[in-house]
C-alpha cells in the first residue's frame, strides 16, 4: 500500500504542478467564453441569412410578375443586403438565362441565381444555384421568402386577405414545461435538464479521451526511455499500473471540477456575454437546445438558457450514480490505454493499437444525438446497458428521463465487471509489454502474454 501511495502521489503531483495543466485549467473556461460569447458579440443572428443573401439573380419565367414580388420581399426582409436583380425570361429561354447567371456568379457579380417557373406558381418547387448552396441557413431564408410570396398570391386568388392570415400566423404561444419526478413537480426548466445531460455526457467523453491519451503517452515514455526497468525493480507492475490509473484519474477529476467551478462563475458574472440578458421564455430555450446540440455556435443560447432557468436539482442518489459512472468509465478506458501504451515501441505503434479502444469510445458519442431525441427507446436502453458505452450514455439518460433503479444498478454492475476484466487483462499485458522491446506484438503474441504472465 505504501508503494501504491508513492506512485499515486507522483503521478498526481507531477501533472497537477505542470505548467500545461495550469494553463489548460484556466483556458478551458476561457475557451468556453470565447465560443459561447463570440457569436453574440459579433452580432450573429442565426435566424437570418448572411448579409448578402438577397444579392442574387431572380429569373422569372412565370409570366405573372412573381419575380418582382419575390425581389420586393427580399429587399424588405434583408434591407442591409445588396438588392436582387430580376430578369424576365421566356420558359424556352431558361437554360440560356441560367448559363448567364452562372457566369455572373463566377465573376462574383451576384451570390446565386433563383429560378421561378410554372412549378413555383403551383407551390411545388423552386430552383437555386449559388456559391452559398452549402449554407442551410441561406437556403431556408430564400425558400421561406418564395414560399410566403407564393402563398400570399394563392390566398389573393382565393379571395382571402393575406395580411390577416399573416397576422394570425404570427401568434406566439409560449410553452412552460416542468418535469415530474417520483416526488412530484421538479424545480427548474426541462430544457436546462436536457442541457445538463448533454454537458455531463460530453464532459465524460472529453475526460476519457484526454486522460486516456495521457496514460498511453506516459507508459510509452517510461518504456522508451528505459525508466520502467528501474521502476519495476522496486515496484511490481500491478502496483505501478494501479498508481498510474488512480493518479491520472484524480488529475482528470481535479481539472473537470475546476472547469465546472470556473465556468459556473463565468455564467453567473458574465451573463450578458452568454446571451444578452435572458428573458426569452420557452421558445428561446428551445432554440438554445437546438443550438447546443448542433455545435459550439449554439453554446451562447444554451448558456443563456441555463442562466435564465437555473441548474436543475439532482437527487443525491442520482449524483452518486453519475459519479460512479464517471469513475468506472475512466478506470475501464484508462486501464485499456495503459495496456496499449505498454504494447507499442513508438508513437505510431501506440496510435495504431489504440484504434479499437477509441472506436469503442467514439461509438458511444455517435449515439448521443439519437438517444437525446428518444431516451426511452429500446436503442437507448440497450446502449446504456453495454459496459463500453454505459459510462457516457447512462448519465445522459438519467438526466433526461426517469430510469428504473434496476437498469441503473445493472448498468453499474456491468461496468464494474468490465473494469475488473480490463484491469486483469491490462495488468497481464502491461506486466510483459513494459519490458518488451522490438517489433509490434501480434494477436497471438498478446494472447501468449496474457496466458503466461505471472
Amino acid at each position: 500500500m505504501g508503494k501504491l501511495i508513492v506512485v499515486f502521489k507522483r503521478e498526481y503531483l507531477e501533472r497537477v504542478r505542470s505548467r500545461w495543466f495550469i494553463i489548460g485549467t484556466l483556458l478551458g473556461p476561457a475557451f468556453l467564453l470565447l465560443i459561447v460569447g463570440a457569436p453574440k458579440l459579433m452580432g450573429d443572428d442565426r435566424g437570418q441569412g448572411t448579409r448578402d443573401v438577397a444579392h442574387i439573380d431572380v429569373i422569372d419565367a412565370t409570366r405573372d410578375g412573381l419575380g418582382e414580388r419575390v425581389a420586393d420581399a427580399l429587399r424588405t426582409r434583408y434591407p442591409l443586403s445588396r438588392a436582387p436583380y430580376v430578369r424576365t425570361a421566356d420558359p424556352s429561354q431558361l437554360p440560356v438565362e441560367e448559363d448567364r447567371s452562372v457566369l455572373r456568379v463566377q465573376r462574383d457579380e451576384v451570390l446565386g441565381a433563383l429560378v421561378l417557373d410554372s412549378t413555383t406558381i403551383s407551390g411545388d418547387s423552386v430552383r437555386y444555384a449559388g456559391r452559398n448552396a452549402g449554407s442551410h441557413r441561406d437556403l431556408d431564408a430564400i425558400r421561406n421568402v418564395v414560399r410566403n410570396t407564393v402563398l400570399s398570391d394563392q390566398m389573393t386568388r382565393a379571395g382571402i386577405d393575406p395580411k390577416k392570415v399573416e397576422a394570425f400566423s404570427h401568434l406566439r404561444l409560449d410553452m412552460h414545461v416542468r418535469k415530474i419526478g417520483d416526488k412530484g413537480l421538479e424545480k427548474g426548466n426541462s430544457i436546462a435538464v436536457i442541457l445538463l445531460g448533454y454537458g455531463v455526457a460530453l464532459m465524460l467523453y472529453m475526460m476519457i479521451v484526454v486522460y486516456g491519451q495521457a496514460i498511453m503517452r506516459s507508459v510509452l515514455e517510461e518504456k522508451s526511455t528505459r525508466v520502467a526497468e528501474v521502476v519495476v525493480s522496486s515496484v511490481n507492475t500491478d502496483t505501478l499500473l494501479a498508481g498510474k490509473i488512480l493518479g491520472v484519474g484524480l488529475v482528470a477529476i481535479t481539472q473537470v471540477v475546476s472547469w465546472i467551478v470556473l465556468s459556473a462563475a463565468a455564467l453567473i458574472y458574465f451573463p450578458q456575454i452568454m446571451g444578452g440578458g435572458g428573458g426569452g421564455g420557452a421558445a428561446d430555450s428551445s432554440g438554445a437546445l437546438n443550438g447546443a446540440v448542433s455545435g459550439a455556435a449554439g453554446g451562447a443560447s444554451a448558456a443563456a438558457a441555463l442562466v435564465a432557468t437555473g441548474l436543475p436539482s439532482v437527487p443525491v442518489w442520482a449524483a452518486l450514480a453519475l459519479f460512479l459512472c464517471c469513475i468506472l468509465g475512466l478506470i475501464f478506458y484508462a486501464s485499456l490505454c495503459a495496456a496499449v501504451g505498454a504494447m507499442g515501441n513508438s508513437q505510431e505503434d501506440v496510435q495504431q493499437a489504440a484504434t479499437p479502444v477509441m472506436l469503442l469510445l467514439v461509438s458511444s458519442a455517435v449515439f448521443m444525438g439519437p438517444i437525446m431525441a428518444n431516451p426511452t427507446s429500446n436503442l437507448a436502453r440497450t446502449i446504456s446497458m453495454l459496459p463500453t458505452s454505459a459510462p457516457i450514455i447512462m448519465p445522459l439518460r438519467m438526466t433526461l428521463v426517469p430510469v428504473p433503479w434496476f437498469e441503473i444498478v445493472g448498468s453499474l454492475a456491468g461496468v464494474s465487471a468490465a473494469c475488473a476484466a480490463s484491469i486483469w487483462l491490462s495488468g497481464r499485458i502491461y506486466r510483459v509489454g513494459l519490458l518488451m522491446y522490438g517489433k509490434k506484438p501480434t494477436i497471438r503474441e498478446l494472447a501468449k502474454w496474457v496466458k503466461e504472465a505471472r
